[in-house]
């Protein structure tokens, strides 16, 4: 069963060390099992800059189970699914313990954007790009980072896309059918 006042604690913690790490975590709704946390992209990495959305489900057995916790920020990372968000990451496995807790956990998803692991991958292709074309994983995972983790206005996202060689009005009414995300809009334009 869950420590519901343990998980109210380590709310309270987090939140007196925001401003200091930058690290929050949130309640998604009323019974404390389901959490948003928020970390920042590390300073000197490709992810500087970028604000990085996990999200948290706590297990029946939370805290002598690891949290689940995946990224719901797109992120271009060896040890994150650039598909699901999924993370390899072993505390969240099967070196977890029960004195970690849920900012401890994010602190060490933080650390590993600073130190991926490109021979434990959970994604295969970026692990190779990684080892193979360094400088290309660093592109690629910057451009994400400015793409998916930093909240471009509007008018940022569409004079990227106008650059591109689009209309404006054509860029305006994809953007709004995509829910702004600017990717999602690239791909109406492209296929119509």
């Amino acid at each position: 069963m869950i420590d519901f006042s343990r998980v109210q604690k380590e709310l309270q913690d987090c939140e007196k060390d925001k401003d200091a790490s930058g690290i929050r975590v949130s309640p998604k709704s009323d019974n404390l099992t389901r959490l948003v946390g928020t970390i920042p992209g590390p300073i000197g990495t490709p992810y500087e800059g970028g604000t990085f959305q996990i999200d948290i489900t706590l297990p029946d057995g939370y805290p002598f189970e690891p949290p689940k916790m995946q990224f719901t920020t797109k992120v271009w990372h060896p040890n994150i699914s650039s598909q699901s968000g999924a993370i390899c990451l072993d505390i969240l496995k099967d070196q977890w313990s029960p004195a970690l807790t849920l900012k401890t956990a994010l602190v060490s998803i933080q650390a590993l954007l600073s130190a991926p692991e490109p021979n434990d991958p959970q994604d295969a292709v970026v692990a190779q790009q990684y080892i193979k074309e360094h400088q290309t994983f660093v592109t690629t995972a910057r451009y994400w980072t400015e793409t998916f983790a930093k909240n471009s206005s509007l008018e940022e996202k569409v004079t990227r896309l106008v650059e591109m060689g689009f209309g404006e009005a054509q860029v305006r009414s994809a953007l709004e059918s995509a829910g702004g995300d600017e990717n999602l809009a690239l791909e109406k334009l492209c296929s119509a």
